[in-house]
């Protein structure tokens, strides 16, 4: 909270309440996410038996719905991924230090997670409401999950890449350009002219080759077929759509047979394989959704 507020000059969201210090507010909400409870108002018992803090209702849940308190979160929220990222490295932690490659990259797999709306969701003009959700990314390096971007709270149906790219459209007008992103998405994601532009913002994508994609073969990009990385790769392509090229790698499963192509916006000099394995790594975001439904029961928003 103190890097929080030290990094903006004059935070907007500052401001004292004595019924609910931020402070408050914040460690109930962690207390919320490991408890095992099944709604707000069973968390507010469970908080005055186990805690002896009495809370009135009101209070907690105004607070909920508070725009302010919302801007705070969000500046906490990023210093908190920071300390976070900065422990881990300190302790030794990177999952990608044998790609030396990588080394300038961030690198995450994001990917949409959508829950039950909460019960006081309002309807929309025909009576219905959706599920909740936005889109998250997982820290590859460091095994980090954020929320991304808010996509819907239930009251309307929104496509979740229109989104993500008004998101890192947004960032970019804050980043450095030095600083090197790569974003591994499902399929859903490739759009190769908004990801040529991305190039110039230092924004990199991998994904999955649509079967009905259209595009023409312009040339092999030579590879080392000996290095371990590169087991399974047979091409390593440049192709081109309405005159964007990009980058294919087809590369067959060892194991099970298969055939994967994967498309890419990084430069060349990235192994194929290294970018096949970057795309299974994505996976594990789909493993860490799991476990926020199961571990920490959160099926509802």
């Amino acid at each position: 909270m103190e890097r929080a507020l030290l990094v903006e000059r004059h935070p907007l969201w500052a401001r004292s309440c004595p019924e609910l210090k931020d402070i408050d507010f914040i460690r109930l909400g962690l207390l919320r996410c490991i408890s095992v409870v099944d709604s707000g108002r069973h968390f507010l018992q469970t908080n005055e038996q186990i805690y002896g803090q009495l809370l009135p209702h009101s209070t907690y849940f105004k607070s909920l719905k508070s725009h302010r308190r919302t801007s705070m979160l969000e500046a906490f929220e990023q210093q908190g991924y920071h300390l976070h990222a900065e422990t881990l490295l300190s302790q030794g932690i990177d999952y990608l230090k044998a790609f030396p490659e990588l080394d300038e990259y961030t690198i995450e797999a994001a990917d949409g997670h959508f829950i039950d709306h909460a019960c006081h969701t309002e309807k929309n003009s025909k009576g219905k409401v959706y599920a909740a959700g936005g889109i998250y990314a997982l820290n590859l390096r460091s095994g980090l999950l954020r929320f991304l971007c808010l996509v819907t709270n239930g009251t309307q149906r929104h496509q979740e890449i229109p989104v993500l790219r008004d998101h890192i459209e947004k960032q970019n007008k804050g980043n450095n350009s030095s600083q090197k992103h790569l974003y591994v998405y499902d399929k859903a994601v490739t759009d190769f002219v908004w990801w040529d532009r991305q190039k110039r913002h230092a924004n990199y994508m991998i994904s999955m080759l649509k079967e009905n994609s259209i595009a023409t073969l312009v040339e092999s990009i030579p590879f080392d077929s000996q290095h371990e990385i590169n087991t399974g790769v047979e091409a390593y392509s440049v192709y081109e759509n309405k005159g964007i090229k990009f980058n294919v790698v087809d590369y067959r499963d060892p194991e099970t047979g298969k055939l994967h192509r994967f498309v890419t916006t990084l430069p060349m000099t990235i192994n194929p394989g290294t970018i096949a394995m970057l795309y299974f790594k994505r996976w594990t975001i789909e493993k860490t959704f799991n476990n926020t439904k199961s571990n920490f029961k959160e099926t509802k928003a």
